[in-house]
């Protein structure tokens, strides 16, 4: 039986998961989407029945909704009969689309961790700030809510529970995100510019030797020849999947690294020495207040507007170190995407892709009952392997390289 779905949020995520959701609607049955702005929504809408996405007859709808308004989001589940919630709004919204969800007793998934405005880099583990002080009332209620189910955090948290599942032992988990792609512009991230500079301006949270250790952002560096984009230098990162693999999975070491070009560095660099990059709002000579980080990102592209000229792929995954039958062993689990392959079948670019699939094959199992946790649960505490085999199927095919080789993972 099918089971319906509402997605929040109409950026390049959103598109994403609303031509997902049509291409397996025989699973999630019909669709709505809501934002703020109405318009965002209808183009969605009118470009999944421009490309034929609906895989069978059913119900896509378009609806003006201000998330933060909790009762309005209520009304709104109820009024479409959904199911799941697709939350891929800013992170700003997870706790009021979570207690929307509490309410009206549905199924929560979201792909990045909560965060407040004026808050940048809280005391780790971040999802004990907020999302898991709810994992009881949804315990209590017997309701799904998987965190972080996008890419990473997400699918790469999938790919430290397999690797750590293969191994006898696990020492260390590196995450590596690369994006060797070129979108054209002389500047510009990849999502959202205010919630992409937060996670940059603040501590660098790693997990090392059991304890949370402390770094600024560029200082440590490792370099990797990875499949297909060849050797990239990538930087220790602060992000949302450290804060949970470290809890959830007894490994030593936990780390996250991203790729950046000497260009985006120095660009960086640049707007924090100025300031630019502050949550906190300051005052303008005409006596206006406004939030720095609010101006740059009204002044740069919207991310969704990078798609028709992106060209190059991504590599994202996981290396998994330990020992299997008392020999040493590493493993690196990932994934590779194309930016203009996204683009001609959704509309998007790699970066929303590989963020906006995962959580359709999430509530695709969370529909089939695979995946309904009936608690709170991160991505890790799942079987990867249903995960990984739907990946496969609808768009994000996952690979292992090791001493035996690179081949394809499937657990068909």
């Amino acid at each position: 039986m099918s089971k319906n779905v509402l997605i929040i949020g109409a950026g390049g995520v959103a598109q994403v998961v609303a031509h997902k959701c049509a291409q397996n609607n025989d699973v999630l049955g019909n669709i709505a989407i809501a934002s703020r702005t109405l318009s965002k929504c209808e183009e969605i809408v009118a470009s999944v029945k421009e490309k034929g996405a609906m895989k069978v007859d059913g119900q896509l709808t378009a609806h003006e909704l201000n998330a933060l308004d909790v009762n309005a989001t209520v009304e709104l589940i109820r009024e479409t009969g959904s199911e799941i919630v697709i939350n891929v709004g800013t992170a700003f919204l997870n706790m009021s689309v979570m207690s929307a969800c509490l309410e009206a007793e549905v199924a929560y998934l979201d792909t990045a961790i909560h965060e407040e405005p004026d808050k940048i880099c809280e005391q780790p583990p971040w999802y004990a700030n907020y999302e898991w002080k709810r994992r009881d009332e949804f315990k209590a209620k017997g309701l799904t809510a998987i965190l972080g189910v996008g890419f990473d955090p997400g699918v790469v948290n999938a790919y430290a529970r397999l690797g750590c599942d293969m191994l006898d032992t696990v020492e260390s988990v590196d995450i590596v995100d690369v994006n060797a792609g070129n979108h054209g512009k002389y500047f510009a991230t990849n999502f959202d510019p205010e919630i992409n500079f937060r996670e940059f301006t603040g501590t660098v949270y790693s997990w090392q030797n059991n304890a949370w250790q402390s770094n600024k952002m560029f200082e440590v560096s490792r370099t990797d020849d990875l499949p297909v984009v060849g050797s990239q230098t990538t930087y220790m990162s602060g992000h949302d999947e450290v804060h949970s693999l470290s809890q959830n999975l007894g490994v030593a070491n936990v780390r996250f690294w991203m790729g950046f070009g000497e260009h985006y560095i120095n660009v960086f660099t640049v707007l924090q020495s100025l300031g630019l990059l502050s949550e906190q709002p300051v005052m303008t000579a005409e006596g206006q207040e406004v939030v720095p980080l609010k101006v740059v990102k009204a002044v740069l592209p919207d991310p969704s507007s990078l798609a028709p000229n992106y060209t190059g792929k991504t590599c994202i995954g996981d290396f998994v170190k330990g020992t299997k039958d008392g020999k040493e062993k590493e493993v690196f689990i990932y994934n590779v995407a194309d930016h203009k392959e996204a683009y001609n079948e959704v509309g998007s670019q790699g970066i929303s892709y590989t963020a906006g699939v995962p959580p359709v094959a999430a509530a695709m199992l969370v529909a089939t009952g695979e995946w309904d946790a009936k608690t709170m649960v991160n991505v890790e505490e799942l079987d990867p392997r249903p995960f990984i085999n739907i990946l496969n199927k609808i768009g994000l095919p996952t690979r292992i390289k090791d001493e035996e080789g690179d081949r394809p993972v499937s657990f068909e």
